[in-house]
C-alpha cells in the first residue's frame, strides 16, 4: 500500500496500552493477484475482484490472503503478551527488561474486575459491589508497589536487571512489534475476539479487526460472512 497515513491506525487498550499499525504490505487486492496468478491473470474490475475475495473465503482458499502482511506494535500486560504469544504464525520482537529500566506507572491497574463462575472454567463476571472492587484494586496496587520498591531496592544493590526484575508482576506492562499475515491474523480473532477469551485480550482482538476492516474492507467483510467463528465482532 502505498502513501497509508498509519497515524490513523493507533487504538488505545486499557488503562495505558496501545496498538497501532506501523506498517503493512498488499491489501485486498494482493490477495485477488495472487489467486489469480494460478491462471496467469491478474486484476480485473472491482466487482469481479471482491467477487472473488468472497469466493475465496466462502470456500475455504486462503493461502492468498497470507501475502496481506501487517505489522503492529503493541502494549500490553505481560500477561496478555503470553497468550498473544502462542499465536505462532507470526514474527515477535519484545522490549527487552534485561536492557531497559520498569517504570513505576507501568503496571495495569483493571477497572473491569471479574469473579469466577463455578459451573463455568472460562466465564468469569464483572464484579459490582463497589465495596469489594475498592478493596480488590487497593490489594492489587499495594502489591504493585512494594514489588516496584523492591525492584528498585535491588537494582541499588547492584543486581542486574535481568535478575531484578523476577521480582515484579504479571500485571507490567510490556511492548512488543507483531507482523502476521491476514490469514494468521483472522486466526488470532476468531480465538482472541471471542466471549471464551480473557477480556483484556478481547479488547485488544477488537481494536486489530477494527484496523482489519478500515485496511482491507472487502477481505474483513467476506471474513466476517463465512471465517469468523467468534461472538464479539
Amino acid at each position: 500500500m502505498e502513501n497509508i497515513d498509519f497515524s490513523k491506525f493507533e487504538k488505545n487498550i486499557l488503562d495505558k496500552g496501545f496498538v497501532r499499525l506501523v506498517d503493512m504490505m498488499g491489501d485486498d487486492y494482493a490477495a485477488v493477484k495472487a489467486a489469480r496468478v494460478s491462471y496467469g491473470q491478474g486484476l480485473k474490475t472491482p466487482e469481479r475482484d471482491k467477487a472473488l475475495i468472497i469466493y475465496l473465503m466462502e470456500h475455504g482458499h486462503e493461502t492468498p490472503f497470507e501475502h496481506i502482511v501487517f505489522t503492529f506494535h503493541a502494549k500490553a500486560p505481560l500477561f496478555v503478551a503470553r497468550q498473544w504469544f502462542r499465536h505462532r504464525i507470526g514474527s515477535f520482537n519484545e522490549i527487552s527488561q534485561r536492557y531497559t529500566e520498569i517504570k513505576d506507572e507501568e503496571f495495569y491497574i483493571p477497572s473491569n474486575v471479574r469473579v469466577n463462575v463455578p459451573e463455568d472454567r472460562q466465564k468469569a463476571v464483572q464484579l459490582n459491589d463497589e465495596e469489594l472492587l475498592r478493596k480488590v484494586i487497593d490489594m492489587m496496587e499495594n502489591v504493585f508497589d512494594e514489588s516496584y520498591k523492591i525492584y528498585k531496592e535491588l537494582i541499588g544493590l547492584g543486581v542486574a536487571r535481568e535478575l531484578a526484575r523476577i521480582v515484579l508482576p504479571l500485571a507490567t506492562y510490556t511492548q512488543f512489534y507483531w507482523t502476521v499475515n491476514a490469514r494468521s491474523l483472522m486466526n488470532f480473532l476468531n480465538l482472541r475476539a471471542d466471549s471464551h477469551a480473557q477480556w483484556e485480550i478481547q479488547q485488544y482482538a477488537i481494536a486489530i479487526a477494527d484496523i482489519f476492516k478500515e485496511t482491507c474492507p472487502w477481505t474483513y467483510e467476506a471474513f466476517i460472512k463465512y471465517g469468523y467463528r467468534g461472538d464479539l465482532l
